[in-house]
């Protein structure tokens, strides 16, 4: 009986243990990826719009002409960065790597599927609070900001705000919504969706 007591208090102190290490590992990660963002959009060289020339005749930017084209990318220690995306209300500022990918979600917010361009851009992200965790605070109406790395700007508005089951992929892809951004909720068995309506169409 006596044994069975140790074994059972040991066993405790392991989960207790496993515990923290967890928690440990998962602040780490978190600060990690905070520091290859921040790192990332120091280096990201977003082209800026000659004022000259659009007080002159407004020139008229490439995907307007060919919304079907690529979106260029800027590669930064070998990953590929399509722009920058700001919330401000949630006071963030991250650079969007071009692919998703388990490897790429640790650097920086993704993009999901979709483009600015033809208004249908997709941006994951993992929950960390440095990156999408505080999604769930946006209100509809607050701006979002997206900066393509030849210096287009694309303005959004929040619209709406949804929560869906982490497979539901249709789900995520359907709806006239011209930016989504979508996170894990805490338990992982759902994401957090916001969805934005473009403004300087």
């Amino acid at each position: 009986m006596k044994n069975k007591g140790i074994i059972f208090i040991l066993s405790g102190l392991l989960l207790i243990a496993a515990a923290f290490l967890l928690t440990g590992y998962n602040i780490y990660d978190e600060y990690r990826a905070k520091c290859s963002a921040r790192q990332a959009l120091d280096e990201i060289r977003i082209e800026e719009q000659d004022e000259e020339e659009q007080e002159d005749e407004p020139e008229i930017p490439d995907y307007i002409l060919n919304p079907d084209m690529e979106m260029p990318v800027q590669r930064i220690d070998g990953v590929e960065y399509i722009g920058v995306l700001q919330i401000p209300s949630l006071n963030l500022e991250l650079p969007v790597v071009s692919s998703l990918s388990p490897l790429n979600l640790k650097i920086a917010p993704c993009r999901y599927e979709g483009s600015a361009y033809k208004d249908d851009l997709i941006i994951a992200a993992h929950n960390y609070v440095s990156f999408f965790g505080n999604l769930s605070k946006l209100q509809v109406g607050d701006p979002v900001i997206f900066k393509d790395v030849d210096g287009n700007e694309f303005s959004y508005e929040v619209a709406e705000m949804e929560v869906l089951q982490a497979a539901a992929v249709e789900e995520m892809r359907s709806g006239d919504w011209d930016l989504t951004l979508f996170t894990c909720t805490l338990s992982g068995q759902s994401r957090t969706t916001i969805r934005c309506l473009r403004m300087n169409i």
